[in-house]
């Protein structure tokens, strides 16, 4: 039996110690946001992030998340829509839509690190698997939102 925080409540679940995060989420908390796409943690569909850390959900032990804070897509943008998910609409960034809850996690670990990212920072952070290509449009919308913050904060940034 394993206490979990995930988008800040706390769900006991009864599975094996090695069960995958992803699966526990899915189909033990009823989260399906979180999506399955290769299950060897290469593609970023699972995307999640655990103690503010994106991971892919499909590797992660569901032991080894006991005593951490889990965020999955549907605890992102609580009490309205993340300002990436803002973005992702404005610059019309899903095709499928499959990837993009993976692409959105990643995004939003990466921005919280890196509030103004270069472009260069964007490629190196965003290591998920699209088949329908909109990486372009996913660079747009990282920096859209990345203007909303500063358009909030003041703070001004150059182009990149």
């Amino acid at each position: 039996m394993f206490k979990l925080n995930v988008n800040g409540k706390v769900h006991q679940v009864d599975v094996e110690t090695d069960m995958p995060l992803l699966w526990v989420l899915r189909d033990h908390i009823g989260l399906p946001g979180t999506k399955y796409g290769c299950g060897i943690a290469v593609c970023g569909a699972c995307t999640v992030h655990v103690d503010g850390a994106a991971v892919r959900s499909c590797s992660v032990p569901v032991s080894a998340v006991v005593g951490k804070k889990v965020l999955t897509i549907e605890g992102l943008g609580q009490g309205g829509l993340h300002k990436l998910q803002a973005s992702w609409i404005a610059q019309q960034v899903p095709q499928c839509g499959y990837c993009q809850s993976g692409m959105l996690m990643a995004a939003a670990a990466l921005l919280k690190e890196k509030p103004r990212p270069t472009d260069a920072d964007i490629d190196q952070a965003m290591t998920n698997l699209c088949r329908c290509g909109t990486y372009a449009r996913v660079r747009a919308a990282i920096h859209a939102a990345a203007d909303i913050a500063d358009t909030a904060t003041g703070v001004k940034r150059s182009a990149s």
